[in-house]
């Protein structure tokens, strides 16, 4: 229930089919959701691993004018080791 008014901010954001009470969900509902939750876990791995520089998890206490350099050298880092594997 915590993205019901995820679709009023950002337009393109999908959102898995809830099961209608006393009812249930179609199996091409069921399949939509699998996928959807599929992608969303490799999204959320992703956070993690960039969590784990402690710039996203933590207060950035450093000039706001460079936040922006810093997340794309991180994300670049950990592209870089994705295909080096």
């Amino acid at each position: 229930s915590g993205y019901q008014g995820i679709s009023k901010v950002h337009t393109n954001s999908q959102l898995p089919h809830k099961k209608p009470r006393g009812g249930k969900l179609t199996k091409e509902q069921k399949q939509s959701n699998r996928t959807l939750a599929s992608r969303r876990v490799l999204i959320e791995h992703v956070n993690r691993q960039l969590k784990v520089f402690r710039i996203l998890s933590q207060r950035y206490r450093n000039r706001r004018k460079r936040f922006g350099l810093r997340c794309h050298l991180i994300a670049g880092l950990y592209n870089y080791e994705i295909q080096k594997a």
